[in-house]
């Protein structure tokens, strides 16, 4: 699956770009069920992103990597999380940084601005309805279609394991103000996420389907207090979850990258065998 002219850049600066020879594992037997994967903003065309999917298919899942953004990704010229800063810039240079980090913040802030769940959800409900019908074997074997969702992707694994309206989850406008708006049920019948990004507590108290989260600490895209709050909700309402928080890693940990800091690669390993584990135990 990998393409080396569409490689991104791994999530922070420890990181390096993973580069394998024949890394798309090929499907033996009768598949574990049909894989929904939702990715970071870098989209389907990382090679990071690539891998990781990759990962979930050599372990005999069928994996359906959409591109949720419809072309619009965030593109790795927005930022390069693994430039390495010089250690005694000069003031000028510091001035040059700082001028470059609030124009990189900028457009990051548009782009989100642009990625809605009234854009993103009938994009992906599209999908499922395609991979339904093309993968039905895989979806027979599964009883169903997981999802695994990695930062951004992350908040829409919980939407489709919710119950949502036909106008958000499917764009349908309402045709009768009598007929009222016509909820759905779970798109999903397990899902997993990493260090999601943009999700409300709302978001994780409206999931209707096992859930197992892997999160950082401290996380400003993921904060503590949300996490906790929507935790409690799950709790109080019995809803079949596992949440795991890492401490001392950073956002981005659980994507494929070759990490020099050990406690990364093992944070990495980690997470990966506990969304793995989640999705086929249930």
């Amino acid at each position: 699956m990998a393409d080396d002219e569409v490689a991104t850049k791994a999530p922070r600066s420890d990181a390096h770009e993973s580069v394998q020879a024949d890394d798309t594992p090929a499907q033996k037997g009768p598949s574990m069920g049909l894989l929904l994967f939702l990715s970071n903003g870098t989209g389907i065309h990382s090679k990071n992103n690539q891998l990781q999917a990759d990962k979930y298919a050599s372990e005999g899942f069928v994996v359906v990597m959409p591109d949720q953004f419809a072309g619009d990704s965030l593109q790795n010229n927005v930022t390069d999380p693994t430039a390495a800063p010089d250690a005694n810039p000069s003031v000028i240079e510091k001035i040059k940084m700082g001028f470059a980090d609030t124009a990189k913040s900028f457009m990051i802030d548009m782009w989100l601005a642009r990625q809605t769940p009234e854009k993103v959800l009938p994009l992906l409900h599209k999908v499922i309805e395609g991979a339904k019908d093309e993968f039905a074997d895989a979806v027979a074997n599964g009883d169903g279609i997981y999802a695994v969702g990695y930062c951004f992707g992350g908040k829409y694994v919980l939407l489709l394991g919710s119950e949502l309206p036909d106008t958000v989850a499917k764009g349908q406008a309402t045709k009768d103000e009598e007929q009222g708006v016509v909820k759905g049920g779970p798109q999903i019948k397990a899902g997993a996420i990493a260090h999601g990004t943009m999700i409300t507590k709302e978001d994780i108290e409206g999931i209707k389907v096992p859930v197992t989260m892997a999160c950082t600490e401290n996380d400003q895209l993921f904060p503590d207090d949300i996490r906790a709050e929507g935790q409690k909700y799950l709790v109080d309402n019995n809803r079949p979850h596992e949440i795991q928080v890492f401490p001392g890693v950073p956002h981005g940990f659980a994507v494929v990258g070759e990490y020099e800091d050990v406690k990364i690669r093992d944070a990495q390993k980690a997470a990966f065998e506990q969304m793995l584990s989640w999705l086929k135990s249930h």
